[in-house]
Protein backbone atom coordinates (compact mmCIF):
# COMPACT_ATOMS: atom_id res chain seq x y z
CA UNK A 1 0.00 0.00 0.00
CA UNK A 2 1.33 3.47 -0.93
CA UNK A 3 2.14 5.90 1.85
CA UNK A 4 -0.39 8.74 2.10
CA UNK A 5 1.09 12.24 1.76
CA UNK A 6 0.32 14.57 4.66
CA UNK A 7 -2.14 17.39 4.02
CA UNK A 8 -0.60 20.68 3.00
CA UNK A 9 -2.16 22.43 6.03
CA UNK A 10 -0.57 19.90 8.41
CA UNK A 11 2.76 20.26 6.63
CA UNK A 12 2.67 24.06 6.95
CA UNK A 13 1.77 23.78 10.65
CA UNK A 14 4.67 21.42 11.40
CA UNK A 15 7.16 23.47 9.37
CA UNK A 16 6.21 26.62 11.28
CA UNK A 17 6.49 24.77 14.61
CA UNK A 18 9.96 23.58 13.59
CA UNK A 19 11.02 27.14 12.77
CA UNK A 20 9.61 28.52 16.02
CA UNK A 21 11.29 25.80 18.13
CA UNK A 22 14.71 27.27 17.33
CA UNK A 23 13.60 30.91 17.39
CA UNK A 24 13.41 31.53 13.65
CA UNK A 25 12.63 35.17 12.90
CA UNK A 26 10.25 37.09 10.64
CA UNK A 27 8.23 34.07 9.49
CA UNK A 28 5.96 34.71 6.51
CA UNK A 29 3.65 32.38 4.59
CA UNK A 30 3.12 33.17 0.90
CA UNK A 31 0.04 31.62 -0.74
CA UNK A 32 0.95 31.29 -4.43
CA UNK A 33 -2.05 29.22 -5.54
CA UNK A 34 -3.78 32.12 -7.34
CA UNK A 35 -0.64 33.07 -9.30
CA UNK A 36 -0.12 31.46 -12.69
CA UNK A 37 2.94 29.34 -13.49
CA UNK A 38 4.30 28.96 -9.98
CA UNK A 39 6.38 25.94 -9.05
CA UNK A 40 4.67 25.39 -5.70
CA UNK A 41 1.53 26.31 -3.74
CA UNK A 42 3.25 27.97 -0.77
CA UNK A 43 6.51 29.58 0.29
CA UNK A 44 7.47 29.82 3.92
CA UNK A 45 10.24 32.38 4.44
CA UNK A 46 12.11 32.98 7.67
CA UNK A 47 15.43 34.28 8.98
CA UNK A 48 18.15 33.24 11.39
CA UNK A 49 20.94 35.32 12.91
CA UNK A 50 23.85 33.06 11.90
CA UNK A 51 24.71 30.05 9.75
CA UNK A 52 24.46 27.95 12.93
CA UNK A 53 20.88 29.10 13.54
CA UNK A 54 19.93 28.71 9.87
CA UNK A 55 21.21 25.11 10.00
CA UNK A 56 19.38 24.52 13.28
CA UNK A 57 16.11 25.76 11.77
CA UNK A 58 16.52 23.40 8.81
CA UNK A 59 17.30 20.48 11.13
CA UNK A 60 14.36 21.27 13.39
CA UNK A 61 11.93 21.43 10.46
CA UNK A 62 13.20 18.15 9.02
CA UNK A 63 13.06 16.40 12.38
CA UNK A 64 9.55 17.59 13.26
CA UNK A 65 8.04 16.91 9.83
CA UNK A 66 9.62 13.47 9.77
CA UNK A 67 8.43 12.62 13.30
CA UNK A 68 4.89 14.03 13.03
CA UNK A 69 4.05 13.40 9.36
CA UNK A 70 6.56 10.75 8.26
CA UNK A 71 7.55 13.03 5.37
CA UNK A 72 10.87 14.40 4.19
CA UNK A 73 11.91 17.10 1.73
CA UNK A 74 12.11 16.12 -1.90
CA UNK A 75 15.22 18.29 -2.22
CA UNK A 76 17.42 20.56 -0.05
CA UNK A 77 19.94 23.17 -1.22
CA UNK A 78 22.37 25.43 0.61
CA UNK A 79 23.20 23.34 3.67
CA UNK A 80 26.96 23.60 3.17
CA UNK A 81 27.25 27.35 3.80
CA UNK A 82 23.85 27.97 5.47
CA UNK A 83 23.43 31.51 4.09
CA UNK A 84 20.17 30.44 2.43
CA UNK A 85 18.75 26.94 2.79
CA UNK A 86 15.91 25.93 0.49
CA UNK A 87 13.81 22.93 1.49
CA UNK A 88 11.43 21.61 -1.17
CA UNK A 89 8.44 19.67 0.15
CA UNK A 90 6.82 19.92 -3.33
CA UNK A 91 3.62 21.81 -2.35
CA UNK A 92 5.54 23.90 0.20
CA UNK A 93 8.99 25.39 -0.31
CA UNK A 94 10.82 26.68 2.76
CA UNK A 95 13.42 29.46 2.47
CA UNK A 96 15.64 29.90 5.54
CA UNK A 97 17.89 32.95 5.25
CA UNK A 98 20.52 34.74 7.23
CA UNK A 99 19.15 38.27 7.67
CA UNK A 100 21.64 40.00 5.35
CA UNK A 101 21.12 37.40 2.60
CA UNK A 102 17.34 37.77 2.85
CA UNK A 103 17.64 41.54 2.53
CA UNK A 104 19.99 41.24 -0.45
CA UNK A 105 17.81 38.84 -2.48
CA UNK A 106 14.49 40.32 -1.29
CA UNK A 107 12.49 37.45 -2.79
CA UNK A 108 9.38 38.72 -1.00
CA UNK A 109 9.19 41.60 -3.50
CA UNK A 110 9.22 39.13 -6.41
CA UNK A 111 5.96 37.62 -5.16
CA UNK A 112 4.01 40.84 -4.59
CA UNK A 113 0.83 39.26 -5.97
CA UNK A 114 0.86 36.50 -3.36
CA UNK A 115 -1.39 36.48 -0.33
CA UNK A 116 1.03 36.94 2.59
CA UNK A 117 0.40 35.87 6.18
CA UNK A 118 2.87 37.20 8.74
CA UNK A 119 3.39 34.49 11.36
CA UNK A 120 5.93 36.39 13.46
CA UNK A 121 7.81 39.64 12.99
Amino acid sequence: MAKKKPSTDNLITEIIKGIEEVKGLDIQLFDLREIENTVTDYFIICSGNSNTQVSAISGSVQKLVSKELQDKPWHIEGESNAEWILMDYVNVVVHIFQKHTREFYDIESLWGDAKVTVISA
